[in-house]
Order: C-alpha cells, then structure tokens, then sequence
C-alpha cells in the first residue's frame, strides 16, 4: 500500500540497527516546530519503545519555547524536553524534518555529543548530516516515512501513534489542499485513520481552536494584503507591535502565509513577522509550477518548490525590498521547471 524502493527499506534496516545498537536515545525537529515535526517524532518515540523495550527514548525541543499550544493534544506532547535541558550524551541522535544541522537550534548540540546520527527527512539536501539519511523529498511529509518505517518494522501502530502521524500528514498537506497531497499520502491517511486516528479531533485542535488574540492578529494581517506585479505576488506582514496590541503569540502566526495566498488571481504569497532580537521571518508559497525555493536560498533561507522560508537581519521593509525583486524575477523567466511536488513546513 505504501511507497516502497530498495534503497529506503535498505536505509531502514540501517535506522533499526542504529536504534538496536543503542542504549540512550534522541529524537529532535526543526526549530519552530510544525504538525510534521511534532507529531513525526513523537510518533517515532513510541514506535522505539515498543520495537525496543528497555531503550531510553527522549523527544526534544529544539527552542526554548514550550510546544506551540494548538500541538499540545498530541499523545506524548506533555513529554517533550528542553534539548538546551538535555544534559545526556546520547548513543544515537534521530533527527525528524530536517537535515540541516543549523535549524536544529539547541538541538544541535545534543547531535555533536551523540555517538552515532540518523536522520529521517523529505527536504531536498545536498549533503546531509548523519551516519545514516533517508531523505526522500517525494514524500508529502516526514510522517508518511515514519509510518512506512513503521510498517517496515511490522510494529503494530497503535491510535497514540496514528494520531501523531495522522496530524503530521494533514498539517503539512494543508488538510490535503497543497500539490504534495498525492495518492500515497491520502493511502497512509487512510491506513492511521483505520488504525484509530481522529481527524476531526486533529482538525478541531489545530484548526478550530484559535483564541481571539489570535483572530484579532489574523485581521490585520487581512486588511494589509497587498498584490503586486499585476496582482501574481500578493504579500501582507506582522509587527511585534501587532503582537503585543493584540495579546497573540509568535507561534500562532505561522499558518498566516495561506491568507495571504488565498487571494485570487495570485500565483505567489509572501508572508513576513517581525522577531525579537531585529529580526524578520519570512514564508513562502507557490501554487503552481514557479520555484520558490531558489528565492528563499538566496535569502539565507531553504525549502520546497512550493513552500519555503527565511530567515533575515532586518526590518518588514528590508525583507519586501530584497524578496520581491526576487519573485517578481521567477515570472520573467520563460523556463521555469516544475520541480519536484512537496508543501513541507517552511523554514
């Protein structure tokens, strides 16, 4: 039923050993986690510990932050550490939606004290990390190869693990509304669903729980949408002042990029928060064939095709002055390629 290729079930019996050699485990995200990473590595937590009774498996944070609110109905989220409060120097480190070593955040230091490295990931990479990468960005999200891992193993996936993989999957397909929800990922879907998941309870905490801080911040950010270069880049922005006046959290802001790509006729979203310490984060999104991804890399940034992310020095002008530039280029060229389908979260 699921995806299966020679190397990924070769690189999963190298994962397994890695596990099986193992005594002390750490499994980290991305910094400013998402459903994927969340839910993947939490997933993966108790796959371990029910393949490998006796393993010490801890699931970091790589912030400082707690785990995003809307996340927090996770089977097993009220377990998640502190990578920075991780004081152990684990024999193996797992690294989940990632496979660069610098969006690790605290986490990163735990990987170097680690005795060995897997990383299970769908992001385009170059050269990863790791004694052992399963990178495939084909996958519409980590969690369809932590369920594949899970079948590989022939671990039973109990409703707890369904539901983690079952968020990771809907989340970062956008509810199956992005170009990566493909066959496989609504076939896994629909095995977690089989095995317990809940979607309307997925859907009613991450996407029918908004406190009203939040809804006054998201009508702002409405009512500055602005389209540009005859109306195929719409973008829009938040302010810590935004933030402060309207009492809503930073982590609450990320999904705000798909108001702003919802605007007809647009081609291209550009979202842009203000962070403390000068700083601006930008999302990405695409929803067709124009490659994103080489913009956000420009700007220090990475991704997908269709959703990518960075990360700038600066202020919301800054950012708008070097971006747009950039986007409004990718419509000037008249090869642009229809690269690989995927909609992962963005950095």
């Amino acid at each position: 039923m699921m995806t299966r290729t020679n190397e990924q079930e070769a690189l999963f019996d190298e994962i397994a050993r890695l596990i099986g050699d193992a005594g002390t485990i750490a499994i980290c995200a991305h910094t400013n986690p998402d459903g994927d990473a969340l839910g993947s590595e939490l997933a993966l937590k108790m796959m371990i510990e029910s393949r490998w009774p006796g393993r010490k498996v801890a699931c970091l944070l790589p912030d400082d932050a707690p785990c995003p609110r809307i996340y927090t109905f996770l089977p097993g989220a009220d377990q998640l550490v502190p990578a920075s409060a991780y004081a152990i120097d684990p024999d193996l480190f797992v690294s989940v939606d990632l496979s660069v070593a610098s969006r690790l955040n605290h986490g990163e230091r735990v990987m170097r004290r680690a005795g060995t490295v897997a990383v299970i990931d769908h992001h385009p990479c170059d050269s990863p990390y790791g004694d052992v990468a399963l990178i495939r960005p084909s996958a519409a999200a980590a969690g369809v190869l932590v369920a594949e891992f899970a079948e590989h193993l022939g671990i039973e996936i109990t409703r707890d693990i369904a539901q983690c993989l079952f968020c990771a999957i809907a989340t970062d397909t956008g509810r199956f509304q992005y170009q990566n929800a493909d066959e496989e990922a609504f076939k896994v879907a629909s095995m977690l669903v089989a095995r317990g998941a809940s979607p309307s309870e997925v859907s009613l905490n991450v996407y029918q729980s908004f406190r009203l801080q939040f809804l006054h911040l998201k009508s702002a950010v409405m009512g500055r949408i602005t389209t540009f270069d005859h109306g195929r880049i719409a973008y829009s922005y938040a302010t810590i002042a935004d933030i402060e006046r309207t009492g809503a959290n930073l982590d609450e802001s990320d999904g705000l990029v798909d108001v702003v790509r919802s605007v007809a006729g647009s081609e291209l979203a550009l979202f842009i928060k203000e962070v403390p310490g000068g700083r601006v984060r930008g999302n990405l999104r695409s929803k067709g064939h124009y490659d994103i991804s080489g913009v956000a890399r420009a700007l220090g940034g990475g991704g997908h095709c269709a959703a990518s992310g960075f990360t700038l020095e600066g202020s919301v002008d800054d950012a708008l002055c070097a971006a747009l530039p950039l986007l409004k280029a990718l419509f000037e060229r008249e090869d642009v390629p229809a690269g690989p389908e995927g909609w992962p979260d963005a950095p």
